[in-house]
C-alpha cells in the first residue's frame, strides 16, 4: 500500500473573471521511506500540490489518500503529515526554543518534556546554534533547518518540504538534502519541491510539473549529473 496517493487530483484558482487549472489530472504515488522531488518553474502549481498532500486545501476534482484513506482538509496533523514551509514566520518575536517549546506544550506534552523534545528536533535538524534567535534573525539555511525541526516535532511518517534549496548557498544546500535523505532512516518519506534541478541528486525519483500536469520518472543514479532544469518529455 502506498503511503501517499494523489488520484487523477485537479485544482483551480478564481483570477477575477476567469479560472486558472493551476493542477490537471494530477495522479501521484509515494512510498514509505522514498524521497520524491518536484521540480517546476514559478507558477507552476509545486506550492499547491503540497497543500493538497497535507491536507491544507482539498482538490476540486480527485482524491488525496494517506495511508489508505480519505484525506480530508484539516486532518493532515493528527495523520502523520508534516508541512514544511521556511518562509512561514514564526510566532510573535519569541526565540527559536520557545517557539518550538511553546508548539508542544499546546499539544498537551508536559513542559520538561517539551523542552527536551524541541531540543532533540533542533538537534536533529542541525539547528541546535539557532535556540536562541529569533526568525527574523536567521539566515535562509538555519531558517529552513529550524522549519525541519519544527516538522519533526509532529513525528510525521511523511514529510512535505516546500523549497528546501532555494536561497541557500551550494554547501549549505546540499548539506540540507542530504539531512532531509537521512530522515528516510526514521521511516519518513520525503515529497519536496525544487525551483532548479539542481538539487535532484538527494531523490529517489524526479518529476517535473509545468501546466499543471505532473510527469517524468528520474532514477537517482542519474540525477547528479544534472545541471540544468530538468526536462522531461510526456
Amino acid at each position: 500500500m502506498s503511503l501517499l496517493e494523489l488520484r487523477h487530483v485537479s485544482k483551480r484558482y478564481r483570477h477575477g473573471a476567469r479560472h486558472v487549472e493551476v493542477l490537471r489530472d494530477v495522479t501521484l504515488e509515494l512510498h514509505e521511506r522514498e524521497v520524491v522531488a518536484v521540480w517546476g518553474p514559478a507558477g507552476s502549481g509545486r506550492s499547491t500540490l503540497l497543500r493538497l498532500a497535507a491536507g491544507i486545501e482539498a482538490p476540486d476534482a480527485g482524491e488525496v489518500r494517506f495511508q489508505g484513506r480519505s484525506l480530508a482538509p484539516g486532518s493532515a496533523i493528527a495523520g502523520g503529515i508534516a508541512h514544511c514551509n521556511a518562509t512561514l514566520p514564526g510566532v510573535g518575536g519569541q526565540a527559536v526554543l520557545e517557539e518550538l517549546l511553546a508548539a508542544q506544550l499546546a499539544l498537551g506534552v508536559r513542559p520538561s518534556r517539551a523542552r527536551a523534545r524541541a531540543w532533540e528536533a533542533l538537534e536533529r535538524a542541525g539547528a541546535g546554534r539557532c535556540e536562541a534567535r529569533r526568525p527574523f534573525e536567521l539566515d535562509r539555511a538555519e531558517a529552513v533547518r529550524v522549519s525541519i525541526a519544527r516538522a519533526l516535532l509532529l513525528r510525521p511518517s511523511l514529510l512535505l518540504v516546500d523549497e528546501p534549496t532555494k536561497g541557500v548557498d551550494s554547501l549549505e544546500r546540499d548539506a540540507i538534502l542530504e539531512l532531509l535523505r537521512s530522515l528516510t532512516q526514521e521511516r519518513i518519506a520525503i515529497l519536496m519541491t525544487l525551483d532548479k534541478g539542481i538539487g535532484l541528486f538527494a531523490s529517489d525519483r524526479a518529476l517535473s510539473l509545468t501546466h499543471g500536469a505532473l510527469r517524468g520518472h528520474l532514477a537517482r543514479e542519474l540525477a547528479p549529473v544534472l545541471e540544468l532544469p530538468l526536462r522531461v518529455s510526456g
